[in-house]
């Protein structure tokens, strides 16, 4: 009899486990905290989230959720970028409305997952403070990638509070400071813009030029104006975005930012409304990037220095799998050679589920990803038998040519990766 381990119940992990059940599979889940939900339980103590206290989603509610539990069946009327609460209760309420809590075991640590053949997988858990050992014939590993930070590193050392945007919670601490925040991604847009707020000065440093996208374009969101271009070629989409973000918001030269050298799609976007009306406003100010810290000096490569209070490092993070050794599975470096980024080439009952970024939401990708999991595992998909060259390829051409970087180790195109997953499942 199938008996698979799930590990995390986030969103991803949740819309895994609904999808096993569905098939009528033995399914056990084991998260760490105390409820579903993953990086979007806010907590004002530094733990497995990544939220703040202003969070709210980068992706409009139209592609933000699941096919089987849309935001009109959660909430109608809904706002079109949801806040961090508004999105804890929906993962809750779907987990509620599939009857999913039955399965979870929460406050579990998962210490270790053991290959022993293509049958079984030998998981030790921590619960209380004690360790038990069960064993699987499938484990699908739905994780999340945003909860070990990633920090920078510069020559010399900053002696002021140094900190990863992992643990920024809100702007209130920031008071009075001056404020140092390093990355232009969109967490680092938010931070700068909130603890401008209240910090006696913040500024913002940027290593190259990234483009910022604002969340609506003609009065619509922006990735359902995007979602308009999806057909055309990849060259004339990505021309006409760029276009279009430059008519209306200007150059990135004339609010003192660096402009980007790259093509529009070698990075992802920065969705972000305020960060430019602040600059132009005085509230931040734009830095370029980091020559090496001198106590609370911080230098920068165009020769002018500055104190600061605090340094704020909004640097990512790494794609980490502690339960796994080292030597058997890591993808915290290099390349991510998964097949529909979540089948493995060498361990047919190993499954990740949304360990992807998209250029737009995770989840609705997972969605798919877990019935293909599912069905596999029941016998209703078949693994490619040239698995092995699926996966290099997934390697040499990816969606989009991106700058090396950890980051885009990962990346996808939002409608092209819903429809390669579809076609897997014979879904128009």
């Amino acid at each position: 009899m199938k008996k698979v381990c799930v590990i995390g119940a986030g969103p991803s992990g949740i819309t895994a486990i609904k999808n096993l059940l569905d098939e009528g599979l033995n399914v056990t889940a084991f998260d760490y905290n105390d409820e579903v939900g993953g990086n979007w339980i806010y907590s004002e103590k530094e733990s497995h989230s990544s939220v703040f206290e202003t969070t709210h989603i980068i992706s409009s509610k139209m592609h933000s959720q699941y096919a089987d539990f849309t935001f009109d069946d959660f909430e109608p009327n809904i706002p079109d970028y949801p806040s961090h609460d508004q999105l804890r209760r929906y993962f809750q309420a779907y987990a509620k409305k599939f009857d999913l809590y039955r399965v979870i075991q929460f406050n579990t640590l998962v210490k270790n997952c053991q290959w022993i053949n293509d049958n079984t997988w030998a998981v030790t858990i921590e619960q209380n403070g004690k360790e038990h050992t069960h064993t699987f014939t499938d484990l699908i590993v739905s994780n999340g990638h945003h909860w070990q930070p990633r920090y920078p590193s510069y020559p010399g050392n900053f002696t002021g509070e140094f900190l990863h945007s992992h643990q920024f919670k809100k702007a209130a601490p920031f008071t009075g400071k001056k404020v140092l925040v390093i990355g232009g991604g969109n967490s680092a847009c938010d931070v700068a813009v909130e603890t401008s707020r209240v910090s006696n000065k913040t500024s913002i440093s940027w290593r190259r030029g990234y483009r910022i996208v604002p969340k609506f374009l003609f009065g619509e969101p922006t990735d359902v104006v995007a979602a308009r271009m999806r057909w055309f070629p990849p060259k004339i989409k990505y021309f006409l975005s760029g276009l279009t973000v430059r008519l209306l918001t200007g150059s990135n030269e004339s609010y003192g930012l660096q402009k980007p050298t790259h093509a529009v799609a070698a990075t992802h976007p920065t969705v972000n409304d305020e960060l430019l009306y602040k600059l132009r406003h005085g509230k931040v100010f734009p830095k370029v990037d980091i020559d090496h810290f001198d106590g609370k000096t911080v230098h920068f490569k165009d020769g002018s220095k500055e104190e600061f209070d605090t340094v704020i490092a909004c640097t990512g993070f790494v794609l980490a799998h502690p339960f796994f050794d080292k030597s058997f599975i890591d993808y915290s470096e290099g390349e991510v050679p998964l097949y529909l980024k979540m089948i493995h080439d060498k361990y047919p009952n190993l499954y990740f589920i949304g360990m992807f970024q998209p250029l737009g939401c995770i989840w609705p990708g997972s969605e798919l990803q877990s019935k293909i999991a599912a069905r596999a595992i029941v016998g209703k998909w078949k693994r490619p038998k040239n698995i092995e060259a699926l996966c290099k390829r997934e390697v040499t051409h990816p969606h989009i040519k991106q700058i090396k970087s950890a980051r885009h180790t990962i990346t996808v195109d939002y409608f092209k990766f819903v429809k390669q997953l579809k076609r897997q499942l014979s879904i128009s």
